[in-house]
């Protein structure tokens, strides 16, 4: 079902949710990645300050030191099968390419007119190689995110 959002926007989400939810007025949100999310604002108590009550976290019922993850990158679609808790590194996993990328592709770079791959895990740059052409580079980067972050993994296709 899809819940009316500001901005002309709709958030989808399961039946069993949808009652509750559209019992409140929800709002668009946009992190600092582009991506855009639902969020309502919590009715502040007297002196102190308002702040954004995110929808995957209230149908999750998420743990404040776990994070959502969605599975698809739609912020918007808030559907359960689409959501799942994680914790900050894995969520970091499944991020799309960064905005200032040039080569269009996540974990590769252009650098002395080859192409090189490279990974972060559990904080940690590995350096996958130095590639004549882009596409052994993307290959490269692509078998060590599966290998690496398993469902979390966000590959370049």
């Amino acid at each position: 079902m899809e819940i009316p959002l500001t901005q002309g926007q709709v958030a989808l989400v399961d039946d069993e949710d949808y009652e509750y939810l559209k019992s409140h007025e929800w709002h668009i949100i946009r992190s600092k990645f582009t991506k855009l999310y639902a969020a309502r604002s919590s009715s502040g108590l007297l002196g102190t300050k308002r702040k954004a009550i995110m929808m995957h976290r209230s149908i999750m019922n998420c743990p404040n030191d776990m994070e959502i993850d969605h599975i698809d990158g739609n912020g918007l679609n808030n559907q359960k099968e689409n959501l799942r808790i994680c914790t900050r590194s894995e969520n970091m996993r499944n991020r799309d390419k960064q905005a200032d990328n040039l080569s269009g592709y996540k974990g590769v770079y252009k650098k002395d007119n080859r192409y090189r791959a490279q990974i972060t895990v559990e904080g940690k740059q590995i350096y996958l190689g130095s590639y004549q052409n882009i596409e052994d580079a993307v290959k490269a980067y692509n078998e060590a995110s599966i290998k690496y972050h398993g469902k979390f993994s966000k590959t370049n296709f």
